[in-house]
This record gives structure tokens, sequence and C-alpha cells, in this order.
């Protein structure tokens, strides 16, 4: 199986399992619902019974969001006209390649949510490696099976990226950058300089991001219970199908690229007011669902491509499995019925 086939065989996947894709829009939902109702708090607070509170009811006040913005601490640094539309995109892109700081509560919340995650994505590539349903004792089961493991991985994974961003990220854009545009006179080639640091630090993030996907689809296929083994496994893997393995990351990509010109176009900013206020916010909410799709599809392509790489067998219902056997042990279970008489030792 190719990248291309594997992508066609992740989308079905994904769509065999549609719980899976509201589960975890749901589960962000939640995480972000504390941030959102203390931030409702402090805007309550700063509102009181003023006039500025009826015109903000009505529609954006962009004179009072700025003096708001202004006075704000804390949380309520982040309520700024960034968070509205397709710009909440591209400033997270910019703090992301600029390594810019967050505040103390959106790491929190994306502590949280990076826990939750590695909890949940033990049942989420378990079902998708079975390619069957598990129901909710199976998938819950393989949750808390692979979560240490997945937690020892991103352990690891914390160290690497934190060389990245603190090391790698200095030297390109301060030493680097520093000494080749020191003596330059015309913009354009210092952006453009700057414009390929940003590709070699991006190309660092997408092969770490490769190697850490794929250990944890081995861990999770193999059954693999130490995260090392499980890296250098990886790493051998990326390097015997790097051109198919950066294949399925140019095709996520491209898809990627396609839902934020979608998202570009009907996000383009806040509304006045009325019932386009909220067709921004239910606009926001599809791209977040979309986001998550994308990548449901993009793990599902990425456990099919290894399972058919490293030949193994496709995972078709089958016996009762007793947990938590893991998807290869499913398979020579499942294998056993086919086996013809003369191919039995």
């Amino acid at each position: 199986m190719g990248a291309l086939s594997a992508f066609r065989v992740g989308v079905g996947r994904v769509n065999r399992s549609p719980l899976i894709v509201v589960g975890m829009f749901l589960v962000t939902l939640f995480v972000a619902l504390p941030l959102s109702l203390a931030l409702r708090g402090m805007l309550a607070a700063h509102l009181g019974q003023s006039l500025a509170a009826d015109a903000a009811a009505s529609g954006v006040n962009y004179e009072w969001w700025q003096e708001f913005s202004t006075s704000a601490s804390g949380l309520g640094t982040t309520f700024a006209p960034t968070i509205v539309g397709f710009a909440a995109v591209l400033d997270n892109l910019s703090s992301l390649f600029d390594n810019l700081p967050l505040a103390a509560t959106i790491v929190g919340a994306t502590i949280a949510w990076m826990t939750i995650w590695s909890f949940l994505s033990g049942g989420v590539l378990d079902r998708y490696a079975r390619n069957r349903p598990t129901r909710a004792v199976g998938f819950f089961a393989a949750c808390g099976t692979h979560f240490w493991r997945f937690l020892r991985l991103a352990i690891v994974g914390w160290l690497v990226y934190v060389f990245l961003f603190s090391v790698l990220h200095s030297w390109i854009f301060d030493a680097a950058y520093g000494r080749l545009t020191q003596d330059l006179t015309v913009e354009r080639q210092a952006f453009a300089i700057r414009l390929a640091g940003y590709f070699l630090f991006g190309a660092a993030l997408v092969l770490c991001a490769m190697v850490f996907d794929f250990a944890r689809v081995r861990i999770v296929v193999e059954d693999r219970r130490s995260a090392i083994s499980a890296l250098a496994a990886s790493i051998r893997f990326v390097r015997r199908n790097f051109s198919s393995v950066a294949l399925l990351y140019l095709l996520n990509g491209i898809l990627f690229a396609l839902l934020l010109a979608l998202y570009a176009i009907v996000g383009r900013g806040a509304a006045r007011s009325g019932w386009q206020m909220w067709m921004v916010l239910a606009g926001g909410e599809l791209y977040i669902l979309g986001r998550h799709y994308l990548k449901l599809w993009f793990y599902a392509s990425e456990i099919a491509f290894f399972q058919s790489a490293l030949a193994h067998a496709e995972y078709t219902a089958g016996p009762t499995v007793v947990w938590p056997d893991s998807p290869a042990v499913e398979a020579v279970i499942n294998a056993e019925p086919a086996r013809r008489p003369h191919e039995v030792t």
C-alpha cells in the first residue's frame, strides 16, 4: 500500500467511527470552557452596568475592547482582536514560529489538553488499527494500557522540543539571521532570509513529528512497552520509507491549507452585530471540528501505511479479545480459522 492508498484507507476508518471525531471536539470544548467562564467573569466585572455593556452585548465595541486590553492582566491579555476569525490562526502560527511566550493560563490549558490527549490517543489509535468497533470497554482499556507508555514518550518529546525551541530557534533567528542580515540594505532580502529560516525550523519540527507519530503507532500496533525502543524503531521506519512518509505529510498539509483557505474566506473577522456574530462563532467551531477530523484522518492513514509496509494483517472483526491484548495478537487470533490444514505447524 502506497501513501495515496493509505490516505484513502485512513479516511474510511475515520468515517466509520464518527463518535471519535465528535468526542475529540467535545473534549477540546470542555478543556476551553473553564477559561471561557473565567474570562466571562473578568469582562462582566469590567463592563458592569455601563453603556459600554449594552454596546458590547449588541455588537463589537472596538473602543471598549482597546480600553480593556490596556488594563488587562493574566488571562485577560489573551482577549485581543486576534482571537476572532482567521486572525486567530495567523496569530497562533506567528507565535509558534517566532517562539513567543504564552500566558500562564494558556500553558496550563495546553498541558491539560496534552495530558488528556495522551490518555485518549491510545484508544483512538487502537480503534483505527483494529478497524472495527471496540466499544467503550475496549476503547478505555486501550487508553489505560498505552497511557504510561505515551507519557514516557512525551517526556522524551518534551526534551527534544525544548532543544528545538531554545537552541535551534535561537541559532537560526538570532545568531545566523543576525550575521546574514547585518550588512543588508534591502528589506526584501532580509525577509527572504527569514522565510528560509522559517522553512528550516519548520522542517525540523515536521521531521520530529514524523518520528514521534510513528513511535506512537508502533507502541499501539506492536504492543511495545518501551518508549525508547519504539522511538528507535520509528526512526528506522521513517528512514526506510521517508518518501512515502513525506508524501503522507504533504497530503495532510495540502488538506490543512485548503481548510485554512476556506476559513480565511468565511472567518474574516468580528461581525458588528446580530446573527453575524453567531455565524462567526459557528464558523470558528466548524474550523476546530475540521482540524480534529484532519488530525484523526492523518493518524488513521499513518496506521494503515505502517500496517501495510510491515505486512501486518488487516485487522477485521473476529473473536472477542481479552483486553488488553494488542492489535497484533488479535490479528493472529483472527487469522487462525483461515489457515489451511497444511499451513498449521
